[in-house]
């Protein structure tokens, strides 16, 4: 029996690597006899970073701009031609200084600053992962650190931070790094959001990073006045474009500035971690969360792992926190079966404090209940 284990992390219990580990301990207590490969998956947000790792990456130290300007201890993950570059490293909402949030000029330069040192690395495949960011500004602090010019109308730079896009009046690429024109860059998107609109940058990641209702009618306002700028200015049209809103509207600016292709997170994560060829003669995949929900079913790294997956003919079993899909709906998104770890302990809080021991008794259960495979 050759099983497959790829689950992402349990938010605020386990990593995906742990995860990963409880879940194989149970398996082999049910099959002792049982191949089991570990491949924790991620999809683009926090903690994609150590699932490259982990997979093999070499962890490069980077020290780059926060989110509000002062310099922070970060890393990307290399491996040869490849990179990996994680927005939350530099521009995340664990780099705000004492946790203040900073939405109106919080800026995405330090991730810029991560993409330059992947170049400088000699990379020339670079995926951008958009969870977890603090800033709300259109990736224009990105562009601005690998050498892009945002202008006002009296031709001066453009201060950091999404509230400053009210001002923006031109983008001028004649500096931008030219190592750019023989990378191939792809964003791995947490969300399908647009740039602006009712389910945009400003209403999802501007909340997140601590904006008031005020706040996100004035950071959408900026955003369609730079989506204007790219428009006439680039010929891009990226308002309504899925995945353009992704890391508070850095998915518009990587298309803009870097050419980049805007993909569904967990897609790129499981290529650089070689999911596919784990496939090879697998039995079983077991994957899993900390919550399967609806949104799990239309995006998210479970439902790619199962469509995966299904690529091989290869069942997969789905192990959560909670589920609180049906099993029909699970079955149509393409997963065998879904079991929740309170399906052991009833108490929400236990469930989180106890997620590894429990997370191994529900993997034996599974491992028993598969035991006829070869």
């Amino acid at each position: 029996m050759r099983v497959v284990v790829a689950p992402t992390r349990f938010e605020g219990s386990l990593g995906a690597g742990r995860a990963a580990a409880a879940i194989e301990t149970g398996l082999r207590r049910a099959r002792p006899d049982a191949e089991v490969v570990r491949v924790p998956v991620a999809d683009g947000g926090p903690g994609t970073l150590e699932v490259l790792l982990a997979a093999g990456f070499e962890r490069v130290p980077v020290v780059a701009a926060g989110p509000t300007g002062e310099p922070v201890a970060a890393a990307i993950a290399a491996d040869g031609a490849r990179a990996f570059v994680e927005l939350a490293e530099a521009s995340g909402l664990g780099r705000l200084p004492g946790g203040r949030p900073a939405p109106l000029r919080a800026t995405t330069r330090g991730t810029g600053e991560l993409l330059r040192a992947a170049l400088d690395l000699g990379a020339h495949q670079v995926v951008v992962g958009t969870g977890g960011g603090a800033a709300v500004d259109g990736g224009v602090g990105m562009a601005a650190a690998l050498g892009a010019r945002l202008l006002v109308r009296d031709g001066a730079e453009l201060p950091p931070g999404g509230a400053a896009l009210l001002r923006l009046a031109g983008v001028d690429l004649a500096g931008l790094d030219r190592r750019l024109h023989a990378a191939r860059v792809t964003v791995a998107c947490d969300v399908d959001a647009p740039l602006v609109g009712p389910q945009g940058a400003a209403q999802a990641d501007g909340r997140r990073a601590g904006a008031g209702p005020d706040d996100v009618l004035l950071l959408d306002s900026a955003l369609r006045r730079y989506a204007r700028v790219l428009a006439d200015d680039l010929g891009l049209d990226l308002a309504g474009t899925p995945g353009a809103g992704a890391g508070g509207g850095l998915g518009a600016g990587a298309v803009a500035f870097l050419g980049a292709e805007l993909r569904p997170g967990v897609e790129p994560v499981l290529e650089l971690v070689g999911f596919e060829r784990a496939l090879d003669g697998a039995d079983l995949v077991v994957t899993g969360e900390g919550r399967l929900d609806a949104r799990s079913l239309g995006a998210g790294a479970p439902l790619g792992v199962a469509r995966a997956a299904a690529g091989h003919g290869v069942p997969v079993v789905a192990l959560a926190g909670a589920v609180e899909v049906a099993d029909r709906e699970l079955r149509a998104a393409g997963f065998e079966e879904g079991h929740a770890l309170g399906e052991l302990e009833p108490d929400p809080g236990r469930v989180r404090a106890q997620a590894g021991p429990l997370l191994e008794r529900l993997a034996e259960r599974v491992g028993r209940a598969w035991a006829s495979l070869p």
